[in-house]
């Protein structure tokens, strides 16, 4: 019988996008995460090639969480002849149809729209996958407990344990043959306004953990008082502050922090506008599933009735000429796409506004522009001049920093036979890779793109 085990890395290596990581052991495959790739225009049109392997040969898909960085390929698959199971948490399967969902309503519309108006070099310009095609992935979902070792054959098992970062988001476990593989996902920061703190893995004899972060740590800032202070300078601008943000934590950990600061009397009672479909829904997956999160009924139903949440198009732009001063939320969290283009495109060249970023803006977005002090943004094929005010509150990452990292492996009592370092830019990579070994004495390892790595057990 074949011992080894092998690693192919489809994605997230010396990137922060596109997770995805193959396990053949035993005759089995295993898919963790399918994720999207965002950002540089070259990682992008990786989304629009088949994968470099047999994915009918997938029997099973494990996902650590529901951002479209690890779950936005997976509709993909359907066409090169996926057949196998989806398996995560519940809330985790909820937020990747939310999510999935909400690409794929992003992806007909602006398809629509650049064959109409005649911007794409692709005649006719196609969305990225379909309903149909959506529908047929959703189909396949398996909803799986945390905390418990469910066995997928004779060799192999797995894991879901809770890692903070979003709303079902896990660290995933699988024993081979009595060798324990510890995929990180993207892992949560101790004392969340919303979550309950990540779980630490005891032991790893092989370790593929996230680098997000792995050269930084979060500034030590007071978020309360900084938010509070640009809110109270929009007011004296009588401005707009915009903040693109992502819709699943980070959306709803703004929308508590801002009812907080309103309640404690530190910002006055300046009109909130909510305007993300998708993070709407993703407020109902907090609703049914209370467990997994730290937030109570009664300030959830207080937050939801202190904020405008807008459900229609046409309310953004009742919301775009309503000439208060205002606090608009809108995704996406690195202006990709979403409803925030919108009011970028009309108030971006108003100096009176000021666009706040509160997360990681991966290389090639606009976000990432914005906050490297752009002079103009280009949105369905026209520029625009930023005269906007760009700030960014940077300790709001859901991500854990180089020193939560740290933190995070420190629970492990062995040292493991192999680490790999995954969803990280390079030189965060290179930063972590030292701070191992300075603090643990471990080697660790960047795998490229593609990469295959043999294992023998």
């Amino acid at each position: 019988m074949n011992t080894h085990v092998n690693i192919t890395f489809l994605g997230g290596a010396k990137t922060v996008t596109g997770s995805k990581y193959l396990i053949e052991a035993f005759d089995t495959s295993i898919l963790i995460d399918c994720g999207l790739f965002q950002g540089l225009k070259d990682l992008r049109l990786l989304n629009w090639q088949a994968l470099p392997i047999n994915v009918a040969a997938i029997q099973t898909i494990l996902l650590t969480h529901g951002h479209l960085d690890h779950v936005g390929y997976l509709p993909r698959l359907i066409k090169q002849g996926f057949k196998g199971t989806i398996i995560g948490t519940a809330p985790t399967l909820a937020i990747a149809e939310i999510i999935l969902k909400d690409s794929a309503k992003i992806n007909e519309e602006e398809a629509k729209k650049a064959n109409k108006e005649h911007y794409s070099k692709h005649q006719p310009a196609l969305p990225f996958y379909t309903q149909k095609e959506l529908e047929q992935i959703v189909a396949k979902f398996e909803v799986q407990t945390q905390d418990k070792w469910i066995v997928l054959n004779n060799h192999i098992s797995y894991r879901f344990n809770y890692n903070g970062h979003i709303i079902g988001s896990t660290f995933i476990e699988l024993d081979i043959e009595g060798k324990r593989f510890v995929f990180s996902g993207d892992i949560g920061r101790t004392n969340d306004y919303l979550l309950n703190d990540p779980k630490r893995p005891d032991s790893a004899d092989y370790l593929f953990v996230e680098s997000t972060y792995g050269d930084k740590l979060h500034p030590k800032e007071d978020i309360e008082a900084k938010l509070a202070a640009i809110i109270k300078q929009t007011i004296n601008d009588r401005g707009n502050l915009i903040i693109p943000s992502f819709a699943v934590e980070r959306l709803q950990t703004l929308m508590f922090i801002l009812f907080k600061l309103y309640q404690k009397n530190q910002i006055p009672n300046i009109p909130i506008f909510v305007d993300s479909p998708m993070g709407n829904n993703v407020l109902e997956v907090f609703n049914k599933f209370p467990k997994w999160h730290k937030l109570s009924a009664a300030d959830y139903d207080a937050m939801c009735k202190h904020i405008n949440i807008i459900t229609s198009y046409a309310d953004t732009w009742k919301t775009i000429d309503d000439p208060r001063s205002k606090i608009i939320i809108a995704g996406s969290g690195m202006v990709t796409g979403g409803r925030v283009l919108t009011y970028l495109q009309q108030l971006i060249d108003h100096d009176t506004t000021t666009i706040l970023l509160v997360g990681y803006q991966a290389e090639g977005t606009r976000g990432r522009l914005l906050k490297e002090g752009t002079h103009e943004v280009k949105f369905y094929g026209k520029y625009y001049p930023v005269k906007a005010k760009v700030k960014h509150i940077d300790s709001l990452s859901a991500h854990a920093d180089q020193s939560g990292l740290l933190d995070w492996l420190g629970a492990i009592k062995n040292t493991p036979k192999a680490i790999y370092l995954i969803h990280g830019e390079a030189t965060a990579q290179q930063a972590f890779h030292i701070k191992l070994k300075d603090k643990y004495g471990w080697d660790s390892y960047c795998p490229a793109l593609n990469e295959v790595i043999k294992i023998k057990l």
